[in-house]
């Protein structure tokens, strides 16, 4: 039996309405979806629920993860304070591409009031779909993990090679 790909979802009661349609929206492609919260429409700290989608990202526990809040910028900002986490804005198809190709992100956020719900669906489709390429991305990303580790960084010759 083939183990589903488990995705963690948070959000706040500004994103509740879209996060419950892509949980069917996932579970109807094959994924098993991690709902933490929140759960009703009262008001929250975003904080909470992005910190405990990101830490079953982190742990592996889930392999993606998918915030939404009003804006998507608190989840963010939220969840790359987990060690492990690579998290951005879902604003463009490309955008979500890249996100994944050449950044190996692991975590998606959307904001409901400034999104249309198809947009959103499209988005994660694709976010779930794109797989890291590495190449000559995979030294920027160990750069991001070494600043989260506090290792200074430099300039790679790789990508400028007329940098001194």
């Amino acid at each position: 039996m083939v183990k589903k790909v488990r995705v963690a979802l948070a959000s706040d009661r500004n994103g509740l309405d879209y996060k419950l349609r892509l949980i069917s929206h996932l579970q109807e492609h094959g994924y098993e979806p991690i709902d933490v919260g929140t759960y009703n429409n009262v008001p929250c700290d975003t904080p909470v629920f992005a910190a405990k989608a990101a830490k079953l990202v982190a742990s592996g526990d889930c392999k993606y993860g998918i915030l939404l809040c009003a804006t998507g910028s608190g989840m963010i900002i939220a969840a790359n304070k987990i060690k492990g986490i690579l998290c951005g804005m879902g604003y463009a198809d490309l955008v979500t591409k890249y996100m994944r190709q050449h950044n190996d992100a692991n975590m998606i956020a959307f904001g409901q009031k400034h999104m249309g719900y198809e947009d959103v669906e499209h988005r994660v489709d694709i976010f779930l779909a794109t797989e890291f390429i590495g190449q000559h991305h995979t030294p920027r990303v160990q750069q991001i993990k070494d600043l989260e580790e506090g290792k200074e960084i430099i300039q790679t010759p790789l990508m400028n090679p007329n940098w001194k």
